[in-house]
């Protein structure tokens, strides 16, 4: 009777774990619902600041905006700041007319990062002056990166582990004889 209940406990166990290794995270990743200036927008001046507005604010921590000229030059200048739901870097007067990409990579709210890109045409060439090139400013700053893998499956491996371990202890223990 104790050893159908332990066997019962074990495998409710082993299918839970592997039930919640299946289902993976909750996709509750921010989304982003504005950019200014508009995507695909046609400009015959340079904005002074590239914003992104998302569903839910965002962790100020790491945030990366930044703004790539038609000769793949960087056009923002400073640091990106996040408000709220809202990433975004100021703009240095632009040069060559073309197509300018807005990049980001911000962090949501549940810890997962969020990147995407959208353009603009100036349809008017500036006098500014460009920052350096974006792939020498991007090594300059460690490079992309990857968000590694999530704690959440660490934790559910050891869960799984744990309660596998626990019933094999259980259920491996010495057998009385029969009689």
């Amino acid at each position: 009777m104790i050893r159908r209940f332990f066997s019962a406990i074990a495998t409710a166990l082993l299918v839970g774990g592997f039930a919640v290794l299946a289902a993976g995270p909750a996709s509750a990743h921010s989304v982003l619902i504005a950019v200014d200036p508009p995507d695909g927008a046609q400009l015959s001046t340079g904005p002074a600041r590239v914003t992104f507005t998302f569903n839910e604010n965002l962790q100020p921590s790491f945030p990366s905006v930044t703004l790539v000229g038609p000769d793949g030059n960087l056009w923002s200048e400073g640091d990106p700041v996040v408000d709220g739901p809202h990433a975004g870097i100021a703009v240095r007067p632009l040069g060559p007319a073309g197509k300018y990409t807005m990049a980001y990579r911000v962090t949501s709210a549940d810890g997962h990062p969020v990147s995407g890109t959208r353009t603009f045409t100036l349809t008017v060439p500036g006098h500014g002056t460009p920052g350096p090139k974006a792939s020498a400013a991007a090594e300059s700053h460690g490079g992309g990166g990857s968000g590694g893998i999530p704690v959440w499956v660490f934790i559910v491996v050891a869960v799984v582990l744990f309660g596998g371990g626990l019933a094999i202890a259980l259920l491996g223990g010495k057998r009385k004889p029969r009689t």
